[in-house]
C-alpha cells in the first residue's frame, strides 16, 4: 500500500512568538522532526503546506480582520504573509529534501492543503489530489497545526480525494482551543477518518 504524509502549517506565525501562535506549536515541530528522522521512509510522498497570505490592504477574501477585531472563527489577524519570516517553516521542523511543498490561502480563505497549489509542479501536477491519485497513495496520515482548522480541512478532503484510508495521528498536532479541537475530533471520526498516534 502507497501512503503518504502531510505536514500541515508548521510555520513561525502559528508558533510561540508568532502573530497567531498556538500553544505547543514549536513543540510540535520538533515532534514532527523527529518522527520523520525514525519513520520518514516508510511513506512515499512527504508533502507540507503553508498558508501563504497576501498583504493587506487584501483582506485574503476576508479571512484577515481588516478593523483589527478578528473573532478567531472566521476572520484572523494577519499572519503567514508571503515572503516574510511569519510564512516560513518553523526552524525545528527538518523536512526531507524529496518534499512537496504547496502553499495555500492565496488572495483566498483557504483552510485545506488540497485548495493550494504546489510550488514547484510534480510529475506535470499542480494540486496535491492530482498528485497523490497519479502516485496512487492508498492511505495519508496528517499531522501539524493547527487541529481545529487546517489539520481538520486537509484531513477531510483527504479523505474525499481518493485515498482508501485517512488517519490523524493526534499527537503531532497542536490546537487553538480545547472545546473547538474536540469538536474537530468528533467531526472527523463521524467522517471516518481514523484517530491515531505516531509509532
Amino acid at each position: 500500500m502507497r501512503t503518504a504524509l502531510i505536514v500541515v502549517d508548521v510555520q513561525n506565525d502559528f508558533c510561540e512568538g508568532g502573530a497567531l501562535a498556538v500553544a505547543g506549536g514549536a513543540a510540535v515541530a520538533q515532534q514532527i522532526s523527529d518522527y520523520l528522522a525514525r519513520t520518514g521512509d516508510r511513506y512515499d510522498t512527504i508533502v507540507a503546506t503553508r498558508d501563504w497570505h497576501a498583504p493587506l490592504p487584501d483582506t485574503n477574501d476576508g479571512h484577515f480582520a481588516a478593523d483589527g477585531d478578528p473573532d478567531y472563527v472566521s476572520t484572523w489577524p494577519v499572519h503567514c504573509v508571503a515572503g516574510t519570516p511569519g510564512a516560513d517553516y518553523h526552524q525545528d521542523l527538518v523536512l526531507p529534501e524529496r518534499t512537496v511543498h504547496v502553499v495555500k490561502g492565496e488572495s483566498r480563505q483557504d483552510y485545506s492543503g488540497f485548495q493550494g497549489r504546489i510550488v514547484d509542479p510534480v510529475d506535470g501536477r499542480e494540486r496535491l489530489a492530482d498528485l497523490l491519485m497519479e502516485r496512487n497513495i492508498a492511505h495519508v496520515d496528517v499531522v501539524g497545526i493547527a487541529t481545529d482548522f487546517c489539520v481538520k480541512a486537509t484531513a477531510l478532503d483527504a479523505r474525499r480525494n481518493g485515498p482508501t484510508t485517512v488517519a490523524v495521528l493526534t499527537d503531532l498536532t497542536a490546537a487553538v482551543g480545547a472545546a473547538t479541537a474536540s469538536r474537530a475530533l468528533t467531526e472527523l471520526a463521524r467522517n471516518k477518518i481514523i484517530l491515531d498516534e505516531s509509532r
